[in-house]
């Protein structure tokens, strides 16, 4: 007998299974449908089983499983330790440990999230370090320094988002003068429109809003960028060969930044006073003329030195947390996307943080 047969045997008080013939892998389909077939509050006689392996021994605890016990009767001693032994090896559903977050939890959660932050905030410091560490040797030692790289990112992080730049403060100026002329106009103060135009543009919302839309278009590309070449092990290559990473990736971007930043605010002022210009002449019949005669008489240079002034601190912010988040990417595209989202809300996050420090520290020092 090559198959297992099973019989049912039914006496007076309960049906037996008789499971004779060797019980293997080669007779497991034909043995699957018999005991597809089998009642419930049966029990399983395996006196007359001849060979029985760990096949054959699935096949009987996912029987039980399935009637939700079974009885098993007739076994000898090696057919129920592999039945043991099987039944040991199966996998386990994994059981439900959830339970109501205590106040622990909460303050346990709170407690490493604020630790993670504290471990960002230090890696940030240190790549601070690092960046400034590199421009002091390449001020002692010029020939070190990547003219050609640092050329190549100013096109890139300046010279292309002028449109951008320029498209946005211009609107943003348009907004500002249709929503102020709106709003005095009720107390006869239109004229004032302009003081609203250009202490918001020149103080505030110029470099603000130019600071974040660089940190979304370059803070992305920095980490996409240094990401990709440490998930193809560039940086190790680099290192291999006796190149700086810090010299050759970080430097020439973070000081573009720092050079293009100030430029591209300026551009913003301009394209908002001009948006803001035009507006007023539209709505409030402001000739381009009166403007700037305004705009000279009536607010201060100071303006404008205070939103030029935060310039470098924003793109130092920007290009620190871009390549550090670049440096952080693993193997896996998952962590370059991961990495690059996070660095563009964390740069946003921070340009805005600092913003709002400025602005006290200006009030306070009454500039």
């Amino acid at each position: 007998m090559n198959e297992p047969v099973l019989d049912i045997i039914a006496d007076d008080q309960s049906q037996r299974l008789l499971l004779r013939g060797p019980v293997t892998l080669s007779g497991l389909p034909r043995l699957q449908e018999a005991l597809e077939r089998a009642p419930e509050g049966v029990v399983l006689d395996l006196s007359e089983t001849g060979r029985l392996d760990t096949a054959g021994a699935w096949a009987i605890l996912n029987l039980r499983e399935r009637l939700g016990g079974l009885e098993i009767a007739g076994a000898g001693d090696a057919h129920r330790a592999l039945l043991a032994t099987v039944e040991a090896a199966l996998p386990q559903p994994d059981r439900d440990v959830s339970r109501r977050r205590t106040i622990a939890d909460w303050l346990e959660g709170v407690g490493r999230s604020v630790a993670g932050h504290g471990r960002t905030g230090a890696e940030l410091t240190g790549y601070l370090g690092l960046f400034l560490a590199r421009i002091g040797a390449s001020l002692r030692h010029p020939t070190r320094f990547r003219l050609t790289a640092l050329v190549h990112h100013c096109e890139d992080v300046g010279l292309r988002a002028v449109p951008i730049v320029a498209l946005m403060s211009f609107l943003i100026g348009v907004v500002l003068a249709f929503q102020g002329a709106f709003q005095l106009r009720r107390f006869g103060a239109e004229i004032y429109v302009i003081d609203l135009i250009a202490v918001a543009v020149l103080r505030e919302l110029g470099i603000l809003l130019t600071a974040i839309v660089v940190a979304g278009r370059t803070a992305s590309a920095f980490t996409a960028a240094i990401g990709s070449m440490k998930m193809r092990e560039e940086v190790d290559a680099m290192q291999t060969l006796g190149i700086d990473p810090t010299m050759a990736l970080i430097v020439p971007r973070v000081l573009a930044l720092v050079l293009m930043l100030p430029i591209l605010g300026l551009i913003s002022n301009l394209a908002g006073l001009l948006g803001g210009a035009l507006m007023s002449w539209i709505e409030l019949g402001i000739s381009p003329a009166m403007f700037q005669s305004r705009l000279v008489e009536g607010t201060s240079i100071n303006h404008v030195f205070v939103g030029l002034s935060k310039a470098p601190v924003f793109a130092l912010i920007i290009g620190i947390v871009g390549c550090h988040a670049g440096m952080q990417v693993r193997g896996n595209a998952e962590s370059l996307g991961l990495m690059t989202s996070k660095a563009v809300v964390t740069a946003i996050f921070a340009v805005i943080l600092a913003d709002a420090l400025f602005s006290v520290f200006f009030a306070k020092v009454g500039i």
